[in-house]
């Protein structure tokens, strides 16, 4: 692997796999990413819905927000607001006890820099996504990835069993690659084989997670009754956060006076719900009354909380991992077959802990081409 001829495979379009993709074309390496859904984003994506009416929606039913801490992180990201992909989205936050029905810990003013995509979650990793170097290949599921040792090369095969191509270098940010949840969400077998591949590759196979349901709401009018654009929930069973997406820089697609909330459900209530139905896509009406239940927790908050115009829930069926495999290195790392498995289930569960396993990821990768 050495001068601007190598190539990598990034395997999932994430904030983690986005990063990576990103500093290693910067850096003139080919980069293919290829990423199961319709765009970039991960757990950072952006919903679009249509109401009965027509009116267009869009909804950040994943990560609502992110904050960062470490210097390496804050550059990165001041690079972004510099760009006009990132801005501080300053509202006030406060917690509601379900079990007193009232507001409390209204959070002082600039007590936290919470850090959004403009214009929507997913601007990240599409901007980073589309830099030049990377070509970004959405709707394709990755079904094996097999070393070649003869030729010392990856092998990428698509779930359809479509040739990917060969690569000198693969970043997986997907931590079901190596997992039995693969097989359960798509019936075939995981496609990276880590017993061999990796040191620390058998706690890739069974990272413990925290599922989640977002519900979307739609309001024909502001909530005025409610006094904050976020909250989260104490001595609730069914909601752990809740907030007011309309309420960020830089959403004035929405329409008139709509106003839009996304809900998160406790980890126990998702728990429940999928130990019922496991991890095969969820039947709408499953998903309906997910959504109705979400909804009718929300109603506590406020003497009034209208029936929403429109209404929706989605299942995030491995949304936080519960333990974190990265080490020191902040991500796993095979130097002779040029493996690293990078995600925020290698440093802490949420997007900067995800940032930072990406550039360690093409850290890695970019040593060995001698070019530090």
């Amino acid at each position: 692997m050495s001068g601007s001829a190598s190539t990598v495979a990034v395997v999932g379009g994430g904030i983690s796999g986005a990063v990576c993709a990103s500093i290693l074309a910067s850096r003139g390496v080919s980069v293919s990413l290829f990423e199961s859904g319709r765009g970039a984003g991960g757990r950072m994506s952006k919903r679009r819905e249509i109401t009965e009416d027509g009116k267009e929606l869009f909804f950040d039913h994943g990560a609502p927000f992110f904050t960062v801490e470490r210097d390496e992180v804050k550059g990165l990201v001041d690079s972004w607001m510099a760009r006009g992909i990132v801005a501080e989205w300053n509202v006030r936050f406060a917690s509601f006890d379900r079990a007193t029905a009232n507001f409390v810990d209204f959070e002082k003013e600039g007590a936290s820099r919470r850090l959004v995509g403009i214009p929507g979650m997913n601007s990240i990793c599409r901007a980073l996504c589309l830099e030049p170097g990377v070509e970004a290949k959405f709707g394709t599921t990755v079904g094996k990835m097999v070393w070649l040792p003869n030729r010392s090369i990856w092998s990428l095969t698509g779930l359809d069993g479509q040739d990917l191509g060969y690569f000198d270098g693969l970043v997986a940010s997907d931590k079901n690659v190596a997992s039995p949840r693969f097989k359960e969400a798509t019936g075939s077998p995981p496609p990276l084989d880590v017993t061999s591949s990796l040191e620390g590759g058998m706690l890739l196979k069974d990272i413990p997670v925290r599922s989640c349901f977002a519900a979307m709401l739609a309001f024909q009018e502001p909530l005025s009754s409610v006094p904050v654009k976020g909250i989260s929930f104490k001595n609730s069973q069914v909601l752990s956060w809740a907030f007011c997406d309309t309420s960020k820089p830089g959403r004035s697609c929405v329409p008139d006076n709509v106003e839009c909330w996304v809900l998160h459900s406790t980890d126990e209530y998702a728990a429940r719900i999928i130990s019922m139905m496991g991890l095969r896509k969820p039947l709408n009406d499953i998903l309906a009354k997910v959504a109705e239940e979400l909804f009718q927790e929300f109603q506590t908050i406020g003497p009034y909380i209208p029936r929403p115009l429109f209404m929706k829930a989605h299942r995030w069926g491995s949304a936080f991992p519960m333990t974190f495999i990265g080490g020191e290195e902040k991500c796993l790392w095979a130097k002779s077959k040029r493996l690293a498995i990078c995600g925020d289930f290698c440093v802490s569960p949420n997007v900067e802990g995800a940032i930072l396993s990406g550039l360690c990821a093409a850290s890695k990768m970019i040593e060995i081409r001698g070019n530090l």
